[in-house]
């Protein structure tokens, strides 16, 4: 299912919590969306999800306008919210079989339960209360029901949160083999930007209420800076001449033989060979490519 966002703002009274956003998701990809906190991540989740309206813009998803009113869209769209709101005193099956019934699936009941639980690794847990489980098995029940129903649009708002390492590598997989049955569509926000490397196809950017970047993962991560740290016989005759040149961005640091620069991946190539022609000598080339560091880059800059 594709999602198409247009012009979408949102006010909470004065405040605005989205500004103007646009930005489109096909079928079949999966789409990270970073932004710092209070950047309008969530907001813009729930607006896509049908849970709460947009204050002006649009949403569509598959063509179909979303908005509070309309079952059929949501009936397609699997939710996680960021809190992950349960009934502690429901038991896992009990509350797994309430969540199914409200979609109405001609599936059978304890079929669909049996399915999700096997999943979503709770079948150790799955006779328990969710007052009594842990916080990494209560966001596994969270992802259980955002996919009870089979959903063509699954919405994740922070899902590993809570997770031990293995939980979650196990929710990577499960993401990754989602997104090859029936060409379903996942948009997934995480603070834990290595995840989104690790999944997404493509991502989007938002920072204070705006969408500020939006593209392929790789090809945004080549294209701009990066980290380089070198090891020279001499840091201060090496800092001297890159100082000369007028496409080495940033030195940020020179010590220990070591020196820390910003450039872009294209001009590594210029830089070995500028180093040769200046008989600089190089024990170690070590370049940081990160999302992680291609994010606060972006925030920063705010561009």
């Amino acid at each position: 299912m594709s999602i198409v966002v247009q012009g979408v703002t949102k006010l909470y009274g004065s405040q605005k919590a989205l500004d103007n956003v646009s930005f489109e998701v096909k079928t079949g990809e999966i789409v990270g969306f970073l932004g710092p906190n209070g950047a309008g991540k969530s907001t813009m989740m729930k607006i896509i999800a049908g849970f709460i309206p947009a204050s002006s813009g649009r949403v569509d998803v598959n063509g179909v306008a979303v908005d509070s009113d309309n079952n059929d869209v949501k009936k397609q769209i699997g939710y996680l919210p960021e809190n992950n709101p349960l009934y502690p005193e429901m038991y896992i099956r009990e509350y797994l079989g309430f969540v199914a019934s409200i979609y109405k699936s001609s599936i059978p009941r304890k079929k669909q339960i049996d399915n999700i639980i096997e999943l979503t690794g709770l079948s150790s847990e799955q006779n328990k209360k969710i007052g009594s489980l842990s916080k990494g098995f209560r966001q596994r029940v969270g992802l259980a029901q955002a996919l009870i129903h089979n959903p063509d649009l699954i919405i994740l708002d922070e899902p590993t949160t809570g997770l031990d390492p293995q939980g979650m590598k196990e929710v990577r997989d499960l993401i990754l083999f989602l997104s090859k049955q029936d060409k379903k569509t996942i948009f997934i926000s995480s603070h834990i930007l290595y995840e989104i490397e690790l999944v997404a196809n493509r991502m989007i950017i938002i920072d204070k209420g705006s969408a500020i970047v939006e593209g392929n993962v790789s090809e945004l991560l080549n294209a701009n800076n990066l980290k380089v740290t070198f090891e020279v016989n001499d840091s201060d005759r090496t800092k001297s001449i890159l100082n000369n040149t007028s496409w080495i961005n940033k030195i940020e640091s020179s010590a220990h033989n070591k020196i820390i620069f910003s450039l872009t991946i294209d001009e590594i190539p210029k830089l070995n060979s500028y180093l040769v022609e200046n008989k600089i000598e190089v024990s170690a080339m070590i370049p940081a490519r990160s999302l992680e560091q291609y994010f606060l880059n972006i925030t920063e800059k705010g561009v």
